[in-house]
């Protein structure tokens, strides 16, 4: 009888300390989630509770997260550049019929002081539909390096490598060379069907520099991501790397690097105009240009509408120090089920019409300029189109006589399966 009542006592305490461990391992997890949300929102001056469900902070531009990146801690904030209110930056026709200006969802609730910018708050939810706590939050997945073949505009063809994100179909219209220090294109806005978890699509623009695989990249656009923002609101957003997403840099201000100082936009916050089929088409104006020190610029435009949004450091980069050799125009979705995988995803991109469909259904992105050091915006001189899976989402490169190119891409997804 004792022999028993001891192998009972041994249970229990075994039994005792595995619940004791557990909680121990829940509460450390628990130290850490918090310990992450307080490192990622910092104190605000002010709180806007969005009515699409969005709790905006307000932050003292002095105090927002760009300043926790080692590279920053003596940065000075920077006056916006003289060259946007230059006309030749005011004064472009824009490609949307209606007069709809950028507007976010939580401006109807309210706006931040001046001195201030707005940050939209991470909740711990947001950390849980993350698949790590600190390599995979608010960054995009590892890179995968594919080859696609391209077609040129200027009646000739060839072959490239692409580089794009691991589980990433990418279509685009690229243009290479070297010294460019700014550009633009107006991107049409929509709000496309995500299916799976994990999944995104976006409509973007991108500046790129480096040598082969090893790339730096900074972008904006539009995007649809329930991962990363807990909905399937279409929402602006930036995006910065020094490795190719390896490691370094993040969506909006999920991380330190990109530096706010506009107090009316928040980067990762929700678009209330988006296009319908048929219907109005709206959409903005996306720039992105380098100033004289080496900091490249984030501007949003559409009619009257003009906001300097901040800029990305210097202390950032190294080949994009000076320039970038690539800058891309196009959609992208990222998924597990990509690549003639079975089932496809049904992820959406663009408008969720093939390219094909034209104005009024397919999503387009056109007026594309490209800067170099003649100062001079332009329409590039030549561009190549590569698309991953033609068959799944496909592009068009509508040329009407006497007009400028405009670049249609997307569609539903598992058409190619």
């Amino acid at each position: 009888m004792m022999k028993y009542n001891i192998v009972i006592l041994l249970l229990w305490s075994f039994f005792a300390a595995s619940v004791k461990l557990e909680a121990q391992a829940w509460s450390l997890s628990e130290v850490e989630i918090q310990a992450k949300l307080k490192l990622l929102n910092k104190p605000a001056v002010k709180t806007i509770k969005s009515k699409d469900g969005d709790i905006i902070d307000c932050v003292s531009i002095y105090k927002q997260p760009a300043f926790d990146h080692p590279t920053l801690k003596n940065h000075k904030i920077q006056k916006i550049p003289t060259f946007f209110q230059e006309s030749q930056y005011s004064s472009e026709k824009h490609a949307f019929k209606e007069n709809i200006e950028v507007v976010q969802t939580w401006q109807k609730s309210g706006n931040c002081p001046n001195g201030t910018v707005p940050i939209r708050r991470i909740l711990k939810n947001d950390l849980l539909r993350a698949a790590s706590l600190d390599h995979h939050f608010g960054l995009k997945p590892p890179p995968l390096f594919v080859n696609s073949t391209n077609t040129n505009f200027s009646e000739s063809s060839s072959s490239f490598t692409v580089i794009s994100e691991n589980h990433s179909g990418v279509h685009i219209q690229s243009t290479s060379g070297s010294g460019y220090i700014g550009a633009q294109g107006d991107i049409n806005t929509w709000n496309p069907k995500v299916q799976l978890a994990g999944d995104s699509t976006t409509a973007q623009m991108w500046l790129k520099s480096g040598n082969g695989f090893d790339f730096e990249s900074i972008e904006a656009g539009w995007t649809v991501n329930p991962t990363l923002y807990g909905n399937n609101d279409t929402r602006l957003f930036s995006y910065w790397t020094k490795d190719s997403y390896k490691s370094t840099g993040c969506y909006d201000l999920t991380c330190s690097g990109f530096v706010q100082t506009s107090n009316v936009i928040t980067l990762g916050a929700a678009l209330i105009h988006v296009s319908t089929d048929s219907g109005p088409q709206t959409g903005f104006t996306v720039k992105i240009f380098l100033d004289e020190l080496g900091h490249w610029w984030l501007n949003v435009a559409n009619y009257n509408t003009s906001i300097v949004i901040g800029y990305w450091p210097v202390e950032l980069f190294a080949s994009l120090q000076h320039s970038a050799s690539v800058v891309q125009w196009g959609g992208q979705v990222i998924s597990s089920q990509l690549k003639h995988r079975t089932p496809h995803t049904k992820t959406e991109m663009g408008s969720g019409h093939l390219a094909d469909g034209g104005y009024g259904h397919s999503c387009f992105i056109n007026s594309l300029r490209v800067k170099d050091y003649s100062q001079m915006l332009k329409y590039p001189e030549s561009t190549t189109v590569a698309a991953q899976e033609p068959n799944c989402y496909n592009f068009f490169n509508d040329v009407k006589d006497g007009q400028e190119p405009a670049f249609y891409f997307g569609g539903p997804g598992p058409s190619c399966v």
